[in-house]
């Protein structure tokens, strides 16, 4: 078969396009594809800067409609890159993105998110491979910089310029961690054959975890041997809190055995709210305070509470599907799951048919926010109030179809598909990531600066509009509809067909 170059059909037409020389093509070569390179040709013959070229979604460049700054798109939904205010982002969804703001300090770099990321925020850092390994380092103060180094749950390293900062655990063999777990420090040696564990002043050494431990502390002593019996107690305390007032702290009596089925403690000793409880599960349990009472009867299912403290008496029968409640703080009625209605000053919880329909409400000056559900997040309306400026904003998901935000400012955004944003709201590296790959509609509206834009299948066609000026592109941009205070224009295959530039001074004379 015949074979002949590209070079020779094309050539350099007006320095556009000019192929390798060793580029070659069958016969059959798509006419359509020939056809497409040399309009592109002829279309760069009216050098158009790059600023201006709409060829969405093969390439596309514009002004941000609801902030100040620009993107790009190329590649449909897999390359953007994009600049507003100080923040750069650019980003080949789904599979990394990279963003920067020198005014603030931050730097974000994600891969395959959340498989890899990376963030930095001033000196603090912080890198991790699917939250298994992870790097972190930095410090609030220059003399407190700490560097980390973990293998969840394998191996956990800091150092850190404070020597006494500094620690190195191989698990289960031997290890020390400081604030870590939810603990000041930790110290192992074969766990779990032995650990002794920190929380404030309050140690605790374990021998063969969970089942014996020994506790001890300020004014404080206890053991148990798990679950057979155990004992625990605190004499009253005082101390300097931060405003350097002297507080009481209470102290408390604990004993149980066979847990969970008997157990007694007094706690809040020494303190104005002491309380007393004790349980015989599953037959009965009690708790009494100053401010509170609990009866249970068949633990959990029946149960009375008396609240003197917020004023209100409480029913539960079977728990957590029966239950009632009245007075000042609390006003309950639910039978589970056909419909329940819950409120006080500030929270209101309401549903029927659960989970069909779910209603919440915060009022908390100078917030109030609802929130309407239907079948969990399949449909979720959510509209938050600034109580004392009357401002509003609102977002509305409806899965897995569209996603809709307004802000306090009135600016709207009309997301669809949304196949995952209902379910990862406040992600904004969620939304950066993978949001771009099926959003093929897109509308935007900036209620201050009057623009607004619309853009579908990644700007295979893309409209925007303001107070004195309206562009239109379709088709890769082979049909281009632009208009201003200025001119008019159209182009077709990227040729210029028709229009004028405006007369001032007969628009002048038409006016009057």
């Amino acid at each position: 078969m015949r074979k002949w170059t590209g070079k020779r059909i094309f050539g350099n037409v007006n320095g556009c396009l000019k192929l390798p020389v060793g580029w070659k093509a069958e016969r059959g070569f798509s006419v359509a594809t020939t056809l497409l390179l040399a309009v592109y040709c002829v279309a760069m013959k009216s050098a158009a800067p790059a600023a201006e070229l709409h060829a969405g979604p093969l390439f596309d460049h514009f002004e941000l409609t609801l902030e100040k700054g620009e993107r790009t798109e190329a590649a449909g939904p897999l390359f953007y890159s994009e600049k507003k205010q100080t923040e750069r982002v650019w980003a080949i969804p789904p599979l990394l993105s990279y963003a920067k703001d020198p005014i603030t300090d931050t730097e974000e770099f994600d891969l395959a998110y959340p498989l890899i990321s990376y963030d930095r925020y001033g000196q603090q850092f912080r890198l991790h491979f699917f939250q298994l390994i992870s790097f972190s380092g930095g410090g609030t103060q220059p003399e407190s910089d700490r560097n980390r180094f973990t293998i969840f749950p394998i191996y956990f390293q800091q150092r850190s310029t404070d020597p006494e900062e500094n620690y190195t655990a191989i698990g289960p063999f031997y290890g020390h961690l400081r604030n870590r777990l939810f603990r000041d420090s930790i110290f192992y040696v074969m766990f779990p054959f032995y650990s002794e564990t920190r929380r404030r002043d309050v140690i605790t050494d374990n021998y063969v975890y969970p089942f014996f431990h020994l506790r001890h502390g300020e004014a404080l002593k206890g053991w148990q041997v798990f679950p057979l019996i155990g004992r625990e107690q605190k004499a009253v305390t005082i101390r300097t809190n931060n405003f350097g007032d002297l507080e009481t702290i209470g102290g408390h009596k604990k004993f149980f055995a066979l847990w969970p089925f008997y157990a007694k403690e007094i706690t809040g000793i020494g303190t104005t709210n002491q309380t007393w409880q004790e349980v015989y599960l599953p037959a009965y349990s009690s708790t009494r305070s100053l401010n509170r009472d609990i009866t249970t009867i068949g633990w959990p299912f029946f149960s009375f509470i008396e609240d003197r403290e917020k004023k209100y008496r409480e029913y539960q029968g079977p728990w957590p599907f029966v239950e009632f409640a009245r007075g000042e703080g609390k006003t309950t009625t639910r039978v589970f799951p056909f419909f329940s209605r819950s409120h006080s000053a500030s929270l209101e919880s309401d549903f029927y048919l659960w989970p069909i329909y779910k209603y919440n409400r915060i009022q908390a000056d100078p917030l109030d926010r609802h929130r309407s559900r239907i079948l969990f997040f399949v449909y979720s309306d959510i509209v938050s109030k600034n109580t004392q400026t009357g401002a509003s904003q609102r977002r509305v998901d409806l899965w897995p179809l569209f996603s809709y935000r307004r802000d306090f400012n009135g600016n709207s955004r009309l997301q669809c598909l949304a196949l995952l944003e209902a379910y990862l709201m406040g992600s904004h590296k969620f939304d950066r990531d993978y949001s771009p790959v099926w959003s093929i509609w897109r509308q935007e509206h900036n209620v201050q600066t009057g623009m607004a834009s619309q853009s579908l299948l990644w700007n295979l066609y893309r409209r925007e509009t303001g107070p004195e000026s309206k562009n239109c592109s379709l088709l890769f941009g082979l049909f281009r509809y632009e208009s201003n205070r200025e001119r008019k224009s159209v182009r077709l295959l990227y040729i210029p067909i028709g229009g004028h530039r405006h007369d001032p001074t007969r628009a002048k004379v038409k006016g009057e």
